[in-house]
């Protein structure tokens, strides 16, 4: 299994539109081949940065997400939200 952890920011008055976004991401990601989990947080210190936590059955099952038109359309309608550049890391369980 393949776990991604994607940690970002919004700008302060564009939260709303990212969580809307997110929840159509969300509900259509765990319905996926593939995928274990599929998680949306908000920082509770500042709710303009949130973290994807995605579990992922390998990188086949990556790669279809990443194709899926659901997937694409988030990116292109949530990238002008972002105030800066995902983190976004790949890791694999070790216990």
């Amino acid at each position: 299994m393949i776990t991604i952890v994607a940690r970002g920011s919004v700008q302060a008055d564009r939260v709303a539109d990212l969580e809307r976004l997110a929840v159509d991401l969300v509900e259509a990601s765990r319905n996926e081949e593939g995928n274990v989990s599929y998680d949306f947080y908000a920082d509770l210190a500042d709710p303009a940065k949130f973290t994807f936590i995605e579990v992922w059955k390998d990188r086949d099952a990556i790669d279809l997400h990443n194709a899926t038109s659901h997937f694409q359309g988030f990116v292109e309608r949530a990238g002008p939200l972002f105030d800066g550049p995902l983190d976004i890391a790949l890791c694999r369980k070790l216990t």
